[in-house]
């Protein structure tokens, strides 16, 4: 059953963002049951991660595999969030890579 995942945290940068984008690569190798990806920053500093995936225990692996590993290269904390199965998901035409410069 495919999932969405709402992580939130403190303390990890833009930068550091595209660091860990860079050594994780998922754009080029695409996660094993990745279906959708977003990240935010709100003024205060705070980052917002939006996944949904194929299913939790892809999620679980890409998280303790990909991506632990390499915000502990770079010494950043790891965010916090929760995993609820989901219900519906839409997807519109020419949203399917939007980056903000």
């Amino acid at each position: 059953m495919a999932v969405l995942c709402i992580l939130s945290g403190e303390g990890f940068t833009k930068q550091q963002y595209e660091e860990v984008k860079k050594e994780v690569d998922w754009e080029n190798t695409k996660p094993k049951g990745e279906i959708f990806h977003s990240i935010g920053f709100d003024n205060t500093g705070k980052y917002h991660v939006v996944d949904i995936w194929e299913s939790e225990q892809d999620f679980t692996n890409f998280i303790n595999n990909k991506i632990k590993p390499a915000y502990d290269k770079i010494n950043a904390p790891v965010p916090k969030g929760e995993i609820i199965q989901l219900h519906n998901a839409n997807a519109f035409q020419g949203i399917d890579s939007y980056r903000v410069k």
